[in-house]
């Protein structure tokens, strides 16, 4: 029979963190809060010497900013992640790529029943393209070869997208098995 883990359920930050510092030598905070509180857990976590994994939808910019310029004067890491799917995190690296090489990008998302179009997936990819400096879709499209990028989220935890160029082609599917163990 297996041994209880024992984890304490409690309401305050300061005493986890510190609690967890003095029995771990390292640490790392996972952050699932909102953007209001982030800032000041990573300032905690930080004051602990821990580091922060923050995921936390819809974040301003300027609060990564800040966390930014915040856990580069303490000489510590932080990584601000809009999402901790692996899927999407590959899609956005392929969509990033593929914009090298191609002059006009489309992002098309369809998923079953969806109220929040476009998702937080497809603006992070937006903004993602956006910030490489680089124009997209000066020309007519039917003159240039075009990268599609489509996501289709079917059910978690599956994903599968698409590269569309110069009117070939070619599927590319991502499959991730969640499998529970004992």
């Amino acid at each position: 029979m297996e041994e209880p883990l024992e984890i304490p359920i409690l309401n305050d930050l300061t005493m986890v963190l510190g609690s967890i510092s003095q029995s771990k030598a390292t640490g790392v905070v996972v952050d699932f809060t909102d953007p209001s509180t982030v800032y000041e857990n990573v300032k905690q976590a930080v004051a602990f010497g821990m580091r922060s994994v923050v995921y936390v939808p819809r974040i301003k910019l300027d609060t990564v900013s800040a966390l930014s310029a915040f856990c580069d004067k303490a000489s510590m890491g932080c990584l601000v992640a809009p999402t901790l799917s692996i899927g999407s995190i590959l899609l956005q690296q392929a969509a990033i790529t593929a914009s090298f090489h191609y002059n006009n990008v489309e992002i098309v998302e369809s998923r079953a029943s969806a109220t929040d179009l476009p998702s937080q997936d497809a603006i992070q990819i937006a903004n993602n393209l956006s910030n490489l400096g680089q124009i997209y879709n000066r020309e007519d499209i039917s003159t240039d070869v075009l990268v599609s990028i489509n996501i289709f989220w079917k059910f978690l935890p599956f994903l599968s997208f698409q590269l569309v160029a110069a009117g070939e082609w070619k599927q590319i599917t991502l499959v991730f098995m969640l499998k529970a163990t004992k």
